[in-house]
């Protein structure tokens, strides 16, 4: 297919958009730099960053007070959880540096660039729940990006109180297997009396992000934790039982008793086309046993013979679906 050509008139509007968005985008610099310059900022103290609105932010300081701030034109791709030192204004801040992140979880967007999800957590808290219809495969690209990122993931199987053994015995026969593998799992309800115990005492004693499918009930656990977020809740789709998203940026929060949340907007498809073959075997925690002793070196584990990791899954050292679900990621970033 030849590619489409367009006019100069269309030609001459794009680029008019994009310098009135360049231009934009420097007038908040220049603001910003303004205010430093001529010294109408308080001194420099470290925050958080506590939500994303375009080219602001909302930072927390000591205090725990929250500001809006501008952010200098030379740091870049700032996103919720990363530690800054700033400087307070009237009525707006500015973001002057951006410390080391201890983690970074991103994911690539629509034209194959990454973008940053959120920063320094050090727990992925993968929601689940018997509608909508939990998919193997998206919670595997979870697990592997939680895994290349260097972020323990446990999965939690929210709404409990909806659970069927007859009609979700491949639900739970699916979870089952992820707790063999040795993932942590939660089980959990808004709609019982002490639904949330064990997840609150785990959530205490960390910085973590909530991810899954719209529709899980992430917003719901956020009202649960934390009363008084009012985080906006969706229904399901009648039409196709997929969740509305209502989360429209990663917000944190703080827990009385200690450790943070972050809730990001829901996710339906988690791609991995920034990863390579061998990082994405790396992330099925139950091949690492098996990888670098297949017959041949260069090994791509379809077909081959000698292949340990299709031996392994004759043996049962390894599901089935799991190891097809290997497949199918691998086939996609090819």
């Amino acid at each position: 297919m030849s590619k489409r050509r367009i006019s100069r008139q269309q030609r001459w509007r794009i680029e008019k958009i994009q310098a009135e968005r360049s231009a934009r985008a420097q007038r908040r610099a220049d603001d910003a730099e303004s205010s430093l310059n001529e010294g109408e900022l308080g001194p420099e103290q470290t925050g958080i960053v506590v939500s994303h609105f375009g080219q602001q932010l909302d930072v927390e300081g000591r205090d725990g007070e929250q500001q809006r701030c501008h952010v200098r034109s030379n740091i870049d791709g700032l996103v919720t959880g990363d530690r800054v030192i700033w400087r307070p204004g009237k009525p707006t801040g500015v973001v002057v540096a951006r410390e080391p992140r201890q983690s970074l979880l991103q994911r690539p967007d629509n034209f194959n660039r990454l973008k940053p999800v959120a920063a320094n957590i050090d727990l992925i808290v993968i929601v689940i729940a018997p509608e909508p219809l939990a998919h193997a495969n998206l919670i595997d690209r979870y697990l592997v990006a939680a895994e290349h990122s260097d972020i323990t993931p446990m999965l939690l199987l929210n709404k409990a109180d909806l659970l069927d053994p007859e009609r979700d015995a491949t639900l739970l026969g699916m979870v089952e297997r992820y707790r063999d593998i040795g993932y942590r799992l939660i089980t959990a309800s808004c709609k019982e009396d002490g639904g949330l115990s064990e997840l609150k005492q785990l959530l205490d004693q960390h910085i973590s992000a909530f991810v899954g499918q719209s529709g899980v009930g992430k917003s719901s656990l956020v009202n649960h934790l934390l009363p008084g977020t009012d985080t906006r809740v969706g229904a399901l789709s009648e039409a196709h039982a997929k969740g509305r998203h209502t989360t429209t940026t990663a917000r944190l929060y703080h827990f009385p008793e200690g450790g943070s949340l972050i809730d990001s907007p829901g996710i339906r498809e988690f791609a991995l086309w920034n990863l390579g073959p061998e990082e994405v075997l790396h992330g099925f925690v139950e091949f690492r046993p098996f990888i670098g002793h297949c017959r041949f070196r260069d090994c791509k584990h379809e077909q081959e013979p000698g292949c340990a990791l299709r031996e392994a899954v004759e043996q049962g050292d390894i599901h089935p679906e799991r190891f097809a679900s290997y497949q199918q990621i691998i086939d996609s970033i090819r």
